[in-house]
């Protein structure tokens, strides 16, 4: 193998990397064909021919998602309620924040509203409500090859569900556990938590204790 560091150009920049004094660049991909070559229970799989603002073309692989919600619930004693389930992909079992996949109507293909699946999925994952409902912001997942942009919301005031609780879907078997928060967001930085959606969670929540 050469000296020259691997993925290195002979100036010592990163192979693909702009510089800070380089000039603007139009990064824009416009999406010239679009093939779908999978369609799931909620989730499609497309193939995107791209063309660059340089002329170049290349190929994207895209997951398409209808978008989820996930929650940062804190009861009265200051403790978050996470739920551990098993994750196939992951291949074990990962303690995460509450979450869940919008709804698309069928029929119009409408995406349902973030702020009405959240109450629904806090309810079936927990069996709490919550009196006080806040949006912390929105992160797309995984960019790189998916749609799936999550809603994240910090819900507070929690009390067991009235009447008939809505439960978690046939295929969701779940644990809950109720962890106080400062020591959910310690087991994040340690990597005890390292579910992406419940880490960026728990740390907009940290930033919004701290910061009161």
């Amino acid at each position: 193998m050469s000296h020259q560091a691997a993925g290195r150009e002979p100036s010592g920049e990163p192979t693909g990397s702009v510089r800070a004094d380089a000039p603007a660049t139009d990064l824009t991909e416009r999406v010239t064909s679009s093939r779908v070559v999978y369609r799931g229970h909620y989730l499609d799989m497309r193939v995107d021919q791209i063309q660059r603002a340089d002329g170049t073309r290349s190929q994207r692989d895209v997951v398409v998602h209808p978008g989820a919600v996930g929650i940062i619930a804190v009861d009265a004693q200051d403790r978050v309620l996470l739920v551990r389930q098993w994750r196939v992909p992951a291949g074990r079992a990962l303690l995460e924040i509450p979450a869940g996949t919008l709804d698309r109507d069928p029929v119009t293909g409408a995406i349902e509203d973030p702020a009405l699946a959240a109450p629904r999925e806090l309810e079936e994952e927990t069996g709490q409500r919550a009196g006080h409902w806040r949006l912390l912001g929105s992160i797309w997942t995984a960019p790189g090859f998916a749609t799936e942009l999550m809603h994240l919301f910090l819900a507070t005031e929690l009390r067991p569900a009235d009447g008939d609780r809505l439960g978690p879907d046939e295929d969701e078997h779940l644990l809950l556990e109720r962890i106080p928060w400062r020591e959910a967001v310690a087991m994040a930085e340690r990597g005890e938590i390292c579910d992406g959606k419940s880490v960026a969670g728990l740390f907009w929540l940290a930033r919004a204790r701290d910061t009161r």
